[in-house]
């Protein structure tokens, strides 16, 4: 095989990992590629071919390495953040093969809200005022005595849902319960964020580094409310573009 041909492995089955293989599949550069566990939208191209017997299940981390020998991966990209934050990286360095995402340890910062916080909080880092929660009953207390709109944030990763954004400071205890008490994102409401909201339009400006240089994307705009006029619940994402027309 020509050194410019390569064999890609894709592990995710959402529209994310649909949109990378759909592009990957348009480079000639591109030999074969692998999508773990894929869906009936990755098969795209003759070049694709998804394999369902596996996924970035840290159950199937070991196997995934086997299959990468065994079909001469040249790259690895996973697409969802949980197998990043349950450390696949690792699995593909320690057998040579380059992979595309952050490791175990840099994952965290996605992992996990309140860790995050912290560090921006320590190095500097503007970000909005907020306070980490264990116990519900502080956390109870703490929006008792605030007078300030609030963002609560479950902790861990809750597939782009675990935000809520009450009006009053019933909508936020109510929230606070459903985060914390019923569990309604599993054990990611084991702590909870309780932040200042912020008034305005969000942007998100992407950065690609291999840990001696980086390049930065163009700003984009998620769109996450379920309704139209940015109305209703959290979603993972509605829609995003880039470039954001606000962005100056």
């Amino acid at each position: 095989m020509s050194s410019t041909q390569l064999n890609i492995l894709v592990i995710g089955n959402g529209a994310r990992e649909h949109a990378i293989v759909w592009k990957l599949a348009q480079s000639k550069s591109v030999s074969k590629i692998y999508v773990a566990p894929g869906n009936g939208g990755t098969q795209v191209s003759d070049k694709v071919v998804n394999v369902p017997e596996l996924s970035g299940s840290p159950k199937c981390f070991e196997a995934l390495a086997k299959f990468s020998l065994e079909h001469q991966i040249n790259l690895a990209i996973p697409g969802p953040e949980q197998p990043l934050v349950d450390g696949i990286s690792t699995v593909f360095t320690k057998i040579g093969v380059p992979v595309f995402g952050p490791s175990e340890k840099a994952a965290v910062m996605e992992g996990s809200k309140a860790f995050s916080k912290v560090f921006m909080d320590k190095h500097n880092i503007p970000t909005a005022r907020f306070k980490n929660f264990t116990s519900v009953e502080d956390a109870k207390k703490h929006i008792q005595e605030i007078d300030y709109n609030i963002v609560l944030k479950a902790d861990g990763l809750a597939a782009g849902k675990g935000v809520l954004i009450p009006e009053t400071k019933q909508e936020a205890l109510q929230g606070l319960d459903e985060i914390m008490v019923a569990k309604n994102f599993g054990s990611a409401g084991d702590e909870i964020v309780i932040e200042e909201y912020l008034e305005g339009d969000e942007l998100s400006i992407l950065t690609i580094t291999d840990g001696y240089s980086f390049f930065n994307l163009p700003a984009a705009q998620d769109h996450k409310r379920i309704g139209d006029g940015d109305k209703g619940l959290n979603t993972g994402g509605m829609g995003a573009y880039a470039p954001a027309p606000i962005a100056t």
